[in-house]
């Protein structure tokens, strides 16, 4: 399957939305992106014309996300490109998305910290307190996210996802060797003879 992959660099304009769905969890924000061009006439840089994407997550992805993105952040987002068209009001309506793969800082904006959390359970690491629920009719409603195979995403580039074994238990220390005694290191002893016993 041909697919449009990008990478975007830009901030979040909005909470990230997260839901229940019967795949799994889902989360969407919008995403703005501004390039910076150089003025030649003022000698200065000046911002763009600012475009914005809704950016879609789901199941692990989008739970991170929750507890990871704040309106305002700067990010960088790579994943599958898609285009919608759709009749509001009589008017059709064209809508930008991208499925996200990875999200993640933009480290060349500020600093963050990186939290492993526990699968399913990503409120661990959650700054803000729950995220956002949307409610009542969804305008940005799309279909459920179909189910990839392993086999498909590795024929497409990606790499395998390998599940990560279970950390080790502590394993108990090892009992110090005992030191040898001279009549180890030679030998065991000789057995005296029977007539040298003493009998009772």
């Amino acid at each position: 399957m041909n697919e449009t992959l990008v990478t975007l660099v830009g901030n979040a304009a909005t909470a990230v939305e997260f839901r229940e769905t019967a795949s799994g969890g889902m989360a969407r924000f919008r995403f703005a992106v501004t390039p910076r061009r150089w003025d030649r006439a003022k000698e200065v840089w000046a911002d763009g014309h600012t475009s914005f994407y809704t950016v879609w997550a789901w199941r692990t992805l989008a739970a991170n996300l929750t507890g990871s993105v704040a309106v305002g952040e700067p990010l960088v987002v790579h994943g599958r490109l898609k285009v919608r068209e759709e009749e509001l009001e009589g008017q059709r309506r064209t809508f930008v998305d991208i499925e996200a793969v990875a999200v993640g800082h933009d480290l060349t904006r500020g600093t963050a910290a990186f939290r492993r959390v526990v699968r399913g359970e990503p409120g661990l690491t959650s700054r803000y307190g729950p995220a956002p629920v949307a409610a009542g009719p969804d305008p940005w409603a799309v279909r459920e996210a179909p189910e990839r195979r392993d086999e498909e995403a590795v024929a497409e580039g990606a790499p395998a996802v390998v599940a990560e074994p279970p950390e080790d238990p502590a394993l108990p220390e090892r009992p110090a060797p005992r030191r040898r005694t001279g009549r180890q290191k030679g030998g065991a002893a000789p057995r005296k003879p029977d007539s040298d016993l003493v009998t009772a």
